[in-house]
């Protein structure tokens, strides 16, 4: 066995319909896309989805193994392979709506090798899978850095106040958090994002990050706070840029041996230059994502090195 990321949640197609009527398929999904980050960043990386054994469904598995992500076994037993219909407007900012059923694969485990455990999304929240993602977690506590992004559906999760008990209880569990601006403008209408973040990190998190679309990113830690810039960027659409940060945020705290449960401390003394090294990478991966159609976040070979 080696060290790896094992993320729970979604794998799906997203259809992508244009503003000028076009449209077109891409294997997609939450985890799906994050899990795909890091192993196009050259990560030994799992996913614990559930698919279909359907022509969509080997789609995504095709997708997903040429980038190195190995879908854990059982993650094929849905009726059929879940689809996201992804509407793009005149900026090429999606919005969606599912035909979408989620259980967690009974392959579905962690072990001392598991540096992390990635949930969020609808996976975390969509009944029956979201009660075992919860005891998943539970389990994996002790040997793994529990990460968790909200990335809300509103079409799918039902009202704010309904889905805020459950992602406040996820986010205490956790250790890194990244959320959206957009995200905590649903579920905390009228409040600052970085005053929810604020919240969130004494509640547990030793890191939350708060994604701010083309205005960047700013990460709340107990050593204070670090903001960086989006890098600019000709935006083609933004399906999967969320995940490919998200990605990225693991991929740079593995790197810099901050990953697994023994190292909590640690990351929670998590000092503000690597805070900014991390998300500077970060940045760097999702403009790349959002330069080109679709969840295609870059391999490693494409990015410049961090200054």
């Amino acid at each position: 066995m080696s060290t790896h990321v094992l993320a729970v949640g979604e794998a799906l197609v997203d259809v992508v319909r244009r503003p000028d009527g076009s449209s077109a398929e891409h294997p997609g999904g939450s985890l799906a896309n994050v899990a795909l980050t890091l192993g196009r960043l050259g990560r030994d990386v799992r996913l614990a989805t559930w698919l279909g054994r359907d022509a969509r469904g080997d789609a995504v598995r095709g997708w997903l193994d040429e980038s190195d992500v190995a879908v854990v076994p059982g993650s094929d037993g849905a009726d059929r392979t879940s689809v996201a219909q992804a509407t793009l407007d005149a900026t090429g900012a999606a919005t969606y709506d599912f035909d979408l059923e989620w259980r967690v694969p009974d392959g579905a485990a962690t072990d001392a090798d598991t540096l992390a455990v990635h949930t969020g999304s609808i996976a975390a929240v969509l009944a029956p899978g979201s009660e075992d993602v919860r005891r998943l977690l539970d389990a994996a506590r002790a040997t793994s850095t529990i990460s968790y992004d909200p990335n809300a559906r509103p079409a799918l999760m039902g009202e704010a106040d309904d889905v805020r008990p459950r992602v406040e209880d996820l986010v205490a569990l956790s250790d890194v958090v990244k959320v959206s601006d957009e995200d905590l403008a649903w579920l905390v209408p009228g409040t600052d994002p970085l005053e929810v973040a604020r919240a969130w990190q004494r509640s547990g998190p030793a890191v939350v990050v708060v994604t701010f679309g083309g205005d960047g990113a700013t990460a709340v830690t107990a050593a204070g706070e670090v903001a960086v810039a989006s890098r600019p960027v000709d935006v083609v659409d933004t399906v999967g840029a969320g995940d490919s940060f998200m990605g990225a945020l693991l991929d740079g705290l593995w790197t810099e041996g901050l990953l697994g449960g023994a190292r909590r401390e640690e990351l929670r003394a998590i000092d503000t230059a690597t805070v900014r090294r991390v998300l500077e990478r970060c940045a760097a991966v999702a403009a790349v994502t959002v330069s080109r159609a679709g969840a295609n976040p870059p391999r490693s070979a494409e990015l410049a090195p961090t200054p």
